[in-house]
């Protein structure tokens, strides 16, 4: 009777060949992810109101058309297809830089971000993303920027029957959030001026520009007032356990009161000259 011989083992190179191999394309796949992979991310944590569109380059280093977005895919019952909600998009791609850092103030490691447009950051924001106990804390560094005002259209109601036209300034100082055992803190600063704003609900252009201040802390505290303008704003308003109430009023300069009658009746509830903003 024949015996049959043992099959050999691996030799010690060819295990070493194959373990190499394997490295290489964890090593591939972690540093060439490909960029939708984030995007998609993304989409999904925004609930599709924040959408990246042609995704190119890698989840490291890459770009897309930066999209708001008023919800997810609306469902057409009579078509029984998936058909797109109303968006509007950057008029400049938005690229990305990403990666690992350790922030030596808190010996701690950091997922460090980099982010800018041609159309509005002068120069690239960078966020930073740090693990916490039991949490996880987000922060902007202080940076000014500029986006259009009819980006907000793609969010839907109101913005989409206001139609705001203009330009919005975002400055922040400090500016930070973070999430802990199920509580949430902003802290820091973040000033919104909404310049030479008008909207397709008054023939008067522009209204005015405008002034939002958002101040971080137990309860975060927002203002809001008219730095000149037809269109008088002005309000307060406190972010507290994730609710927001706001109380303000709007009324015309005494040579616009003809010409901004329809859009005070629009905005709020009217009192004599005066309308009555109210939220929460």
């Amino acid at each position: 009777m024949q015996r049959l011989n043992p099959a050999p083992h691996p030799s010690a190179s060819t295990r070493w060949a194959w373990t190499g191999a394997g490295w290489g394309l964890a090593l591939a796949l972690i540093t060439q992810a490909p960029a939708h992979w984030l995007t998609r991310a993304i989409e999904h944590a925004s609930g599709e109101r924040m959408l990246l569109q042609d995704p190119q380059g890698t989840v490291w280093n890459g770009s897309a058309q930066w999209v708001l977005n008023e919800g997810p895919l609306n469902i057409g019952t009579a078509a029984n297809m998936a058909r797109p909600a109303n968006t509007t998009s950057l008029p400049t791609r938005v690229a990305w830089q990403l990666g690992p850092r350790l922030d030596w103030a808190n010996l701690r490691p950091t997922l460090s971000a980099t982010v800018a447009s041609a159309c509005c950051t002068p120069h690239p924001v960078r966020v930073d993303v740090s693990p916490m106990w039991r949490g996880v804390r987000v922060q902007v560094s202080d940076h000014t920027s500029n986006w259009p005002a009819s980006w907000l259209v793609g969010l839907g109601a109101p913005w989409n029957t206001i139609q705001p036209e203009g330009q919005m300034q975002l400055h922040t100082t400090q500016l930070q959030w973070s999430q802990q055992v199920g509580s949430e803190q902003l802290q820091g600063q973040a000033e919104l001026q909404l310049q030479q704003l008008s909207t397709r609900l008054s023939t008067l252009r522009p209204l005015g520009t405008y002034r939002v201040r958002v101040q971080g802390g137990d309860a975060v505290a927002l203002t809001l007032d008219t730095l000149e303008g037809s269109l008088l704003l002005q309000g307060t308003g406190q972010l507290h356990n994730g609710r927001m109430r706001f109380s303000g009023e709007a009324s015309a300069a005494p040579d616009a009161e003809a010409a901004l009658s329809n859009l005070l009746n629009i905005l709020g509830q009217r009192q004599g000259a005066k309308s009555i903003l109210k939220m929460g």
